[in-house]
């Protein structure tokens, strides 16, 4: 069938054992044999995709049932190949890692996102049992991303966005750099062609200027190590383009003002020598005071361990440099990867005791990742929100370091701990001084919560918590303990008991199949208030209130609570609306809307200064602004801007368009 595809695959496996490689090709044979003559969006052959899969793999230094499940991934989903057969063939663990990565069927998904969305949580699901399931569907993710060209480009932006938001960050925390970044670049190259080419086309056209300053870098950096009697391996390296536009986004600078475009890397051979080795580099040249970073003696969330220092180098330019071991330089660039590589190149079943380490750690975590995605109906704005983006370590008095995400209080950490002394919390100490319950966290404090036997739960706590596990149990308690309250997603109702009374005589039974469960689109859900089941509360269809908008319930007959927005006209012709409605609100901010305008102008200078003034004014955020010269001497331009609320967005429309040279201004499409 496709033998040279095969013998291809075959001699980059030659570093393993006999009966490993006869394994792998096996794997390959049965892969050709049964995708047959079935082909991919571009017209080649299936198989090419398995072949690349397991390149990727054998790139990651992946030890063979990991490659043998690369090649026979699609197996199950694709042909009339079952588990048994798998098993059979190649072994318990093989047939357990195909089946982790095979996608659930489009019969149990109702759509294709819900499919997606129910795939992802079977993936978090099976990683604590074999987490090289992953590390196969990031291959399989990246080959799929490096052909998207094939797809129509609406398909292959929701793709990209989806990879941005789930698999990128899952690489980064999983340790694997070298897939996050290449992930990252390839989705920036499909959601913003524009964007990526113009930072591709800036870093060629410094390529060479680079290469020749930082040469003269290493070579006075290699003296002075061999001088000193280290043995060292000092490379270079450019930002990849995803960095380079998020630093631009970030500092709202244009990328000829982000001075760290590139930066030095030290590998040397022993803990004590990176430290040694940071003496001479600050001997060399000054460092920059609050850019020193030591994650050696506290690694990332990843494991990720370096030293990194941004000094004033030759001709007055900030330089980064990372100083790390062999085995640092390993796990930074193969992480959790890294712990199958060392059993695939030495033969041990142990590894190396860092790339234990990173496994151990991050097994642990899965674990912990996995009870909160199992209680989560949000699953997947959790795992976004929360268990792929940046995370901070804070201790506990006695030194336990904890893990949570950026933006996290002291009542988080607290429920974290445990259930019983997030409940009975009354206050909290940083570094041994008082602060607020609701003040977000910072990276290495040590945390105390004080606590009393007669404290609980209030209603404030909703929005002084960050998580949603610590959200989760804050509920939970105020559902059982406070009959005052309805408390459904993120909306909290205040009604009367004579309320409660009248709404649940006349309310009518809910089935579990008419309860809606989406974030974005719930309209009925049934609650729990005291000991009252099915209680419910509805978004008005009529005026649809968002996060945001001010609200308020009205009690319907047989209909439970309907929230309203307060400027609801349909509110004055509802029957004895005075005594029928409740105070209601959001238990916190909605996220934020974005908004695109087109602006006509005359040619002025500080149009942009002025269009971002009028934005700030009503809190609002620039994320991009272009202006261009019109055949008429005029100026056009479109703008994206992020706000809290529609009402905010009107408000600056209103403000730009007094803007004295402002021609025409209109929303664009998003």
């Amino acid at each position: 069938m496709h033998d040279d595809l095969i013998k291809e695959l075959m001699s980059k496996v030659t570093v393993y054992s006999k009966p490993d490689q006869e394994k792998i090709r096996k794997a390959a044979v049965m892969a050709d044999m049964k995708h047959g003559d079935q082909k991919r969006a571009s017209g080649e052959p299936y198989f090419i995709h398995p072949i690349a899969v397991a390149e990727i793999l054998v790139q990651l230094k992946s030890d063979a049932d990991t490659i043998c499940g690369g090649l026979l991934h699609d197996l199950i989903e694709d042909t009339d190949t079952t588990l048994e057969e798998i098993v059979e063939n190649f072994g318990v663990a093989v047939g357990n890692m195909v089946e982790g990565a095979t996608k659930i069927s489009t019969i149990k998904a109702q759509n294709k996102s819900s499919q997606e969305a129910e795939t992802i949580r079977k993936l978090f699901l099976t990683m604590p049992k074999d987490i090289r399931v992953i590390i196969i569907k990031l291959a399989d993710k990246l080959h799929n991303m490096r052909t998207l060209q094939y797809l129509n480009q609406k398909r292959a932006v929701e793709i990209a966005n989806e990879c941005l938001d789930i698999y990128a960050p899952l690489a980064d925390r999983l340790g694997i750099a070298w897939i996050k970044d290449e992930l990252q670049d390839l989705s920036l190259k499909v959601i913003k062609p524009d964007v990526y080419a113009y930072v591709m086309d800036y870093l060629g056209s410094k390529q060479l200027e680079h290469e020749e300053y930082t040469q003269k870098i290493r070579n006075i950096l290699s003296k002075k190590c061999f001088e000193a009697g280290f043995k060292v391996q000092i490379l270079w390296r450019a930002k990849h383009p995803y960095s380079v536009y998020m630093k631009m986004k970030k500092r709202n600078k244009e990328i000829d003002e982000i001075y760290d475009l590139f930066g030095i890397r030290i590998i040397c051979d022993s803990v004590a020598s990176c430290y040694s080795l940071l003496g001479i580099i600050h001997s060399l040249w000054p460092p920059i005071e609050g850019r020193f970073k030591d994650y050696i003696a506290m690694p990332k969330a990843n494991n990720y361990q370096s030293l990194h220092t941004t000094v004033m180098a030759l001709e007055g330019k900030l330089m980064e440099i990372q100083i790390r071991t062999h085995e640092m330089d390993e796990v930074a660039d193969f992480g959790v990867a890294a712990h199958w590589s060392y059993k695939a190149s030495t033969g041990s079943e142990k590894g190396s005791s860092l790339a234990m380490d990173a496994y151990t750690d991050i097994y642990m975590r899965l674990r912990n990742w996995k009870n909160e995605i199992t209680q989560s109906e949000s699953f997947m704005d959790d795992i976004k929100s929360e268990l792929l983006k940046d995370s901070i370590i804070v201790f506990t008095p006695k030194g336990n370091p904890i893990d949570l995400p950026v933006n996290s209080t002291a009542l988080d950490f607290a429920f974290k701990i445990h259930t019983e002394i997030g409940i009975h919390t009354v206050g909290a100490k940083a570094n041994g001084s008082i602060i607020p319950l609701s003040q977000p966290l910072k990276h290495t404090q040590v945390i105390e919560i004080l606590t009393s036997p007669n404290a609980h739960p209030k209603l404030s706590w909703l929005k002084s918590a960050h998580t949603s596990s610590a959200k989760r149990k804050i509920r939970t308690w105020l559902n059982k303990n406070d009959e005052n309250l309805i408390l459904q997603k993120n909306i909290i109702a205040k009604p009367s008991k004579e309320d409660l009374e009248e709404s649940h005589d006349d309310q009518l039974p809910v089935a579990d199949s008419d309860i809606i469960r989406s974030v974005s689109n719930a309209a009925k859900t049934a609650l729990v208030v005291g000991k009252q089941k099915n209680l419910m509360i509805s978004i008005a269809q009529c005026c649809n209130p968002k996060p945001g908008d001010e609200i308020v319930g009205y009690v319907s007959r047989g209909r439970g609570i309907i929230v309203h927005k307060k400027s609801c006209p349909n509110l004055k012709n509802m029957s004895e609306v005075n005594e029928r409605s409740i105070p209601v609100e959001w238990e916190e901010n909605g996220a934020l809307i974005v908004r695109r305008f087109k602006v006509t102008s005359k040619r002025t200078a500080d149009l942009f200064s002025e269009i971002e003034g009028a934005i700030r004014k009503y809190k609002g955020h620039l994320i991009e602004g272009r202006l261009s010269d019109a055949d008429d001497g005029q100026l056009v331009g479109t703008f994206t801007m992020e706000c809290d609320k529609e009402e905010s967005f009107s408000n600056i429309i209103k403000s730009i368009r007094a803007i004295p040279n402002i021609i025409q201004i209109s929303q664009a499409l998003n």
